[in-house]
């Protein structure tokens, strides 16, 4: 009888064995070995993982965007080598030109990936977690658990209530390099939520720190106030993406599209007087404790 623990088991490594840019033998790996511009069949729910991205990829105009691969490469984030100063113009110009969504094609009725560029590199890490989540999430709801929560690598989901017959109290990490502690604890039930930021995956060099979301409009990482976004949303997946996308759009354009697409977000900005909060008007208005 099969238990499970042994069908999470198996799903957590099957997405990795179709999704992961660490293993050369990975499905996602061998497209991204594949220098030819012809359909590259691939799983159904590699396809249908690939083909929501690129759909959120153009909602946000670019910001999120899974053939940064090159850039993220380049950078000393991926999983071949670190870098320990940031590489130079021209290389971060060549690299830009092996990047674009508009050159990742899908055709999930085969299901197929195809790429106009023999180098394009698809790199799933700011959705994948989120989807494994989801995938999990699922699983025990089908064995009939109607009060769970689930985590990978900080991407949440919750169903039901705690054993206390309350929502899940959930707590937001404020944005310190070196240091942990909790900036607030929001009550979710029903809901998915993942946090981007700055303070973990990063190197400095000559006084300056370089983090590990690259902004793929420009090539190189972000810089502006904003250390960390939150999200709430539907699906761990979604909220993975788009935590990801409003951290590279930044404290101005960030806000704005989180409205526009009434998205529960929490920024996290660093000040001159400290890290401040902002909330988009949903966050605010269904998460926020008075």
């Amino acid at each position: 009888m099969t238990t499970l623990e042994d069908q999470v088991t198996k799903t957590l490594a099957s997405i990795e064995a179709s999704m992961s840019t660490y293993r050369p033998d990975s499905e996602l790996s061998r497209f991204n070995a594949h220098s030819g511009s012809d359909w590259f069949v691939v799983s159904a729910e590699l396809c249908a993982v690939v083909a929501a991205a690129q759909g959120l990829s153009h909602l946000t105009g670019g910001a999120f965007d899974i053939t940064v691969g090159p850039l993220v490469n380049l950078w000393g984030f991926g999983p071949d080598i670190t870098v320990a100063q940031p590489p130079g113009a021209e290389r971060i110009a060549e690299a830009m030109r092996l990047t674009g969504n508009q050159h990742l094609q899908t055709d999930c009725s085969v299901p197929a990936l195809a790429k106009a560029l023999p180098a394009l590199y698809v790199d799933l890490s700011a959705y994948a977690k989120g989807y494994a989540v989801d995938r999990i999430a699922s699983l025990l709801s089908d064995f009939g658990a109607s009060n769970y929560f689930v985590e990978i690598g900080g991407e949440i989901r919750v169903t039901g209530s705690n054993a206390h017959n309350q929502p899940w109290s959930i707590a937001i990490e404020a944005p310190h390099r070196g240091a942990s502690s909790v900036t607030r604890v929001v009550e979710l039930s029903d809901a998915s939520m993942a946090t981007s930021g700055d303070y973990r995956n990063y190197f400095e060099h000559d006084g300056r720190i370089y983090s590990h979301t690259i902004d793929p409009r420009s090539g190189y990482p972000v810089s502006h106030s904003v250390a960390a976004v939150s999200v709430v949303a539907d699906s761990t997946a979604l909220a993975d993406g788009l935590a990801t996308a409003l951290l590279v759009l930044g404290p101005i354009e960030g806000m704005q599209f989180a409205e526009q697409q009434d998205i529960a977000a929490l920024f996290q900005l660093r000040t001159d007087a400290g890290v401040q909060e902002r909330m988009s008007t949903r966050f605010a208005r269904e998460l926020a404790k008075p």
